[in-house]
């Protein structure tokens, strides 16, 4: 539903952050993960999986997958070549079969079959970065230890005011500074559905997006 309240005067980017953060919770009250997961490392390979793929395509492919591979070692005694077809449909299926069966190799050997619970343990995962690291860690431990940074995280911090910067690691810290430490797994879960549904990367519909009377980027006049 459009916002029809008049534009407050603001006086700061923590000001416009809160504004605006107030109105999408409104919106966005269950902002739910789109990825179709049971456990922690049904959640590991559905992240790696994502990358330059959308959450549809994942989950039909690992509705499939996980009936096949179930444990850490069917995925590092996986066929590399069988893995691969098994998920060739997400794009970049050969660096993700790969990083995936040596992810299970690393956890297996290096972590005591646990997947890490912390960052730096994460990072040492082939093909897992700061927003799949920052994913694991809120939806699969409970964990808020940063803010999950993708395309439209970092789209809509920049539109919104929030962020001058186009680096990742930058605008994680900046939202951060910005937003309530409870709040950080739903802000990037929220910022992703409304990037999705309103603020696209080309033709956002800025005329039924429910802050663009708070938007430095609106293209209401």
């Amino acid at each position: 539903m459009k916002d029809n309240r008049e534009n407050p005067a603001i006086k700061d980017a923590q000001e416009r952050f809160t504004f605006i953060w107030n109105i999408l919770k409104e919106n966005y009250p269950d902002p739910e993960p789109a990825l179709n997961y049971k456990n922690p490392l049904e959640l590991l390979v559905a992240t790696v999986l994502s990358a330059q793929a959308t959450d549809a395509q994942v989950n039909r492919v690992t509705e499939k997958l996980f009936s096949k591979y179930q444990t850490l070692e069917d995925f590092a005694q996986a066929d590399l070549n069988e893995l691969e077809m098994d998920v060739y449909s997400t794009g970049f299926y050969r660096n993700k079969a790969r990083n995936i069966k040596e992810s299970a190799r690393i956890i297996i050997e290096d972590f005591n079959s646990r997947i890490p619970e912390d960052m730096d343990g994460l990072l040492k995962l082939p093909g897992i970065g700061r927003k799949t690291a920052n994913i694991i860690l809120s939806r699969a431990f409970g964990k808020n230890c940063g803010i999950a940074v993708d395309t439209h995280v970092a789209r809509l911090a920049g539109r919104l005011g929030f962020t001058d910067s186009k680096n990742p690691e930058k605008i994680e810290k900046e939202l951060m500074a910005l937003a309530d430490k409870v709040d950080w797994e739903d802000l990037s879960m929220t910022l992703i559905l409304h990037g999705r549904r309103v603020c696209h990367a080309r033709g956002p519909e800025c005329e039924v997006c429910v802050v663009n009377h708070l938007c430095p980027s609106s293209r209401i006049a």
